[in-house]
């Protein structure tokens, strides 16, 4: 995983999160991941909504997921992106959730996607390639 992430994004625990022994459910922390990865994807002005109705069909092909220490209700938190091409059609994003307070990291992921064309192929879409070979590019310098 980069050492500096290219996004973070902050967020709170809600209290429809958590599971009954309190603390966050771990499917939520997928949805914290993805909403940050769409976030990301904004500040490119790429909306994920808009990316779909255009034919650029994304996917999760992969997720590893590491949790390390529980969210708990009210719990101010960090989720950092950090993007990188893989291959020709494939994209990963490096991923943590860090307590906004303490920076201790709850969750480590790996995400790893695609898109496919509208014969279900995978392919990278010129506007997410020209994304991804900026942020590996500035990473560089």
């Amino acid at each position: 995983m980069s050492s500096s992430p290219v996004f973070e994004c902050p967020m709170a625990v809600r209290d429809y999160e958590c599971d009954m022994q309190g603390i966050v459910n771990n499917a939520v922390y997928q949805h914290y991941l993805e909403h940050a990865r769409h976030e990301f994807l904004k500040t490119a002005d790429l909306d994920f909504a808009q990316l779909t109705a255009e034919g650029v069909i994304v996917v999760v092909a992969r997720a590893e997921i590491d949790y390390l220490r529980p969210l708990r209700s009210g719990d101010q938190f960090i989720v950092t992106v950090s993007p990188s091409l893989s291959g020709r059609v494939r994209m990963v994003f490096d991923q943590q959730i860090r307590r906004s307070d303490s920076q201790e990291v709850m969750v480590k992921a790996r995400i790893i996607t695609t898109a496919v064309n509208a014969r279900g192929r995978p392919w990278m879409p010129p506007q997410l390639h020209r994304l991804l070979e900026a942020v590996t590019d500035g990473a560089k310098k």
